[in-house]
């Protein structure tokens, strides 16, 4: 696949690429009042409301078990769980006059361009069919209900995107970004049904079938219009959840049949009726990629040693609930040597949770900046996750950096690289230059940019989706990990593309920079309060 107008995604990839000299195209201004509606409902749905049952299964973080363990039944409790610890509103916040809502999954500039639906059939409380799950009110919305088929219980979770939530404020590159909070969700998800001890894995299913299963082909419920764009969803991926007790789901086309006499029921609420702007370049980037493949790739995992419990006391519910972006950084904190492996260690791929989520075989390596780890001489650091990277990375920089030489005290099995050594103000200076001037990429403890096999995962276009998808699975295992080590991450979409690449030496197209991360001791804004999720729901349950 070449950069031709023939093969679309690596040129909209090169089209939305930050320049020293010039910004990928947006809207240049924001008028905040006006910003997209943040949820979607479906007035006239048939709502159910989900129980606030998380702490029921919750358990330390640490103790969270490299294969599922002590499965908890599935019905309707567990499923709110599950939703709870995952897509969930995790606090409000607010300052003066504005309130906003934070969610458990991370989403750039807190925009949330995911919807998620419910397919479940023979779950206990849980009429079958496809449901629209509402996080604001942590509700199902049942959109198509079927009569009970007598099989299961079986459970899946849909994901989509409302893009022009994630247009609206940062134009061409926001099919990127959709991307990466498609990967955050699918982690958050991951992460939820592991403390259930269930597993959640993708189901190979082609962007029509996923469509036409969630209703978002329908003409009456999303009529073609010149503002149609703002309303449209794009079907995202599916998967299914295993454990005891979960049986398996049934054949695609069983559930178009299922679906084809049934009623729909609510009309999806407006996103933006009146936009100032519009990039089709993003809605040619979702259609040269959706599912077209009768096969999905199954992810292969080298041999590693397992991954240690995490020393944290703290429990996994918390940490998921208290995952914030970091907003500034205390440049006079560092970070210990032990914290900085584990957490290095935890993005490594094995076949546990969120990795187990992903669709493809790994194909994102790590290039650190180094600033503030004890025991760490500042400079440029690699981490290849996959043994094929820990060789053709190395020698794709060996030009630019002679003397690249292995981290002896580090954990074997991370084959940590140091690439150059530097003074901590001239990594500062160039940690923050290539992030697009952010402060919070160089006064933190370390930051990252995540490189991407591009021209490998682009051979066809969902590989695309799959590369973003896997950048955004690893930030949100760093946003976790970040938490329990007791500091905070945030990750860092604006950076300049192609400096990246001349900074580490790589020309070509073979590898890209795909997404930037950031983790040090975050600076509280006194300001701002913080109030709990769902407080009449939870008073509610008090009271019965």
């Amino acid at each position: 696949m070449s950069d031709t107008p023939q093969n679309p995604l690596r040129t909209y990839h090169a089209q939305t690429k930050h320049h020293y000299d010039a910004y990928a195209e947006g809207p240049g201004q924001l008028d905040w009042d006006a910003q997209p509606a943040p949820f979607r409902h479906y007035p006239g749905a048939p709502r159910l409301e989900l129980p606030l049952t998380a702490e029921r299964f919750d358990r330390p973080y640490g103790q969270l078990p490299e294969k599922p363990q002590n499965p908890v039944a599935a019905d309707l409790v567990s499923l709110g769980a599950l939703l709870e610890l995952s897509l969930a509103i995790s606090a409000w916040k607010s300052w003066g006059p504005n309130r906003w809502a934070l969610r458990c999954n991370p989403s750039s500039g807190n925009l949330h361009p995911v919807e998620a639906w419910v397919l479940t059939g023979g779950l206990p409380g849980v009429t079958d069919g496809v449901h629209h799950y509402d996080p604001e009110q942590h509700a199902l919305e049942g959109r198509a209900l079927t009569a009970p088929s007598g099989e299961g219980p079986w459970l899946a979770i849909a994901l989509s995107s409302a893009m022009w939530r994630e247009a609206w404020k940062y134009g061409e590159r926001a099919f990127r970004y959709c991307q990466l909070d498609v990967g955050h969700a699918v982690g958050a998800l991951a992460y939820a049904a592991a403390l259930l001890g269930w597993e959640a894995r993708p189901r190979t299913i082609t962007g029509d079938d996923l469509g036409y299963l969630l209703g978002l082909d329908r003409p009456d419920d999303f009529p073609p219009s010149r503002y149609s764009f703002t309303e449209n969803e794009e079907a995202e991926i599916l998967l299914t959840l295993h454990g005891p007790g979960l049986s398996t789901m049934p054949p695609v086309e069983h559930l178009r049949q299922r679906l084809a006499g049934v009623i729909w029921q609510g009309s999806p609420s407006r996103i933006d009726p009146a936009p100032g702007y519009r990039w089709p370049v993003i809605d040619q980037a979702a259609a040269a990629s959706r599912f077209l493949r009768s096969t999905a790739e199954n992810p292969l995992f080298s041999p590693l040693p397992p991954l240690a419990p995490h020393p944290t006391s703290a429990s996994t519910a918390k940490l998921i609930r208290q995952r914030r972006s970091g907003q500034r950084f205390n440049p006079n904190s560092s970070l210990p040597s032990a914290g900085f492996y584990r957490m290095l260690d935890a993005l490594l791929p094995r076949p546990q949770a969120p990795f187990t989520a992903q669709e493809a075989c790994p194909r994102i390596h790590l290039l650190l900046f180094v600033l503030r780890v004890d025991d760490l001489s500042p400079g440029l650091y690699l981490l290849p996750r996959t043994p094929a990277a820990a060789s053709d990375l190395p020698a794709a920089m060996r030009p630019h950096f002679p003397e690249l030489r292995r981290v002896e005290h580090a954990p074997p099995q991370l084959g940590l690289i140091q690439l150059a050594e530097f003074g901590l103000q001239a990594l500062q200076r160039l940690a923050r230059s290539l992030s697009c001037h952010q402060d919070i990429a160089s006064n933190s403890a370390f930051s990252l940019g995540m490189l991407g096999e591009f021209d490998e995962a682009t051979r066809d276009g969902y590989g695309y989706r799959e590369l973003l998808r896997e950048a955004g699975l690893v930030g949100q295992s760093l946003y976790l990990e970040a938490e329990a080590a007791g500091v905070r991450g945030t990750g860092i979409g604006c950076f300049f593309d192609d400096p990246v690449h001349e900074a580490c030496g790589l020309a070509g197209t073979r590898w890209q920079s795909v997404y930037h991360f950031t983790v040090g001791t975050p600076i509280t804004d006194s300001r701002i309060e913080t109030s709990p999720p769902y407080p009449q729901r939870r008073q509610e349950q008090k009271l019965r």
